[in-house]
């Protein structure tokens, strides 16, 4: 079952249990790849990595929405955006924990031989393509500095 399936699945379940930010959520991952397959130069599917990658900036946009909205005041906001999140981190694989992604990029950094951070643009490519979908980016690049430094 393709990602899209899922989503049209989950936003019938949603309309029937009348859940709104549900409803808004799964709409934005519906119109998120309705407008990915129609750029220029899409295929008519995405691939799995690029699917992956769509809900991950979805999540971030959320969460940096939801920060904004926390430095204003705004908790009922940021409530919802969390929310949110919650509903599009269903269709991402488990995220790893710092440890967990710390012992990845120690593999990755023994294998590729790197010893400095003159490596780092080696690490994070390897590191970006093993993990993609269990961590966020800024946690892989903070985790590579620490370990290269």
């Amino acid at each position: 079952m393709t990602l899209q399936d899922k989503v049209m699945e989950q936003l019938k379940d949603a309309m029937r249990a009348k859940d709104a930010i549900a409803l808004q959520a799964l709409r934005a991952i519906k119109s998120a790849l309705l407008l990915e397959q129609t750029s220029a130069g899409a295929s008519a599917t995405l691939a799995e990595d690029a699917e992956l990658k769509l809900l991950q900036r979805l999540v971030k946009q959320r969460k940096d929405a939801a920060a904004m909205y926390q430095q204003q005041g705004r908790e009922d906001l940021a409530a919802t955006e969390f929310q949110e999140v919650a509903v599009i981190e269903r269709f991402l694989p488990a995220q790893l924990t710092a440890e967990q992604v710390a012992e990845h990029i120690k593999n990755i950094i023994t294998e590729l031989g790197a010893t400095s951070i003159k490596d780092m643009g080696k690490v994070m490519a390897a590191a970006n393509q093993a993990l993609a979908g269990q961590a966020e980016g800024k946690l892989i690049a903070e985790q590579v500095k620490t370990l290269l430094a």
